[in-house]
């Protein structure tokens, strides 16, 4: 496991301690469980998309499959 260190003000300090009071956890514990209960609920799951495709001037995203956008394409 990783070793991180964090400084923390006074009322942090007070906090901390009253959580390991009341829960019997270390600090390790305590940080690390509201790491996860930060993550769970402020962090929505990265969306993963190719760079590059749906970008275009137009706005439309499905040019190459929506044949309403493809009529009268090559024609002269």
């Amino acid at each position: 496991m990783r070793i991180v260190q964090a400084r923390i003000d006074e009322k942090t300090e007070k906090l901390l301690a009253r959580l390991r009071r009341q829960t019997g956890m270390n600090d390790s514990e305590l940080v690390r469980k509201g790491l996860e209960l930060v993550s769970q609920m402020s962090l929505p799951a990265p969306v993963r998309r190719v760079r590059g495709v749906g970008k275009f001037a137009s706005k439309h995203e499905d040019l190459g499959s929506n044949k309403s956008h493809l009529s009268g394409f090559g024609r002269s």
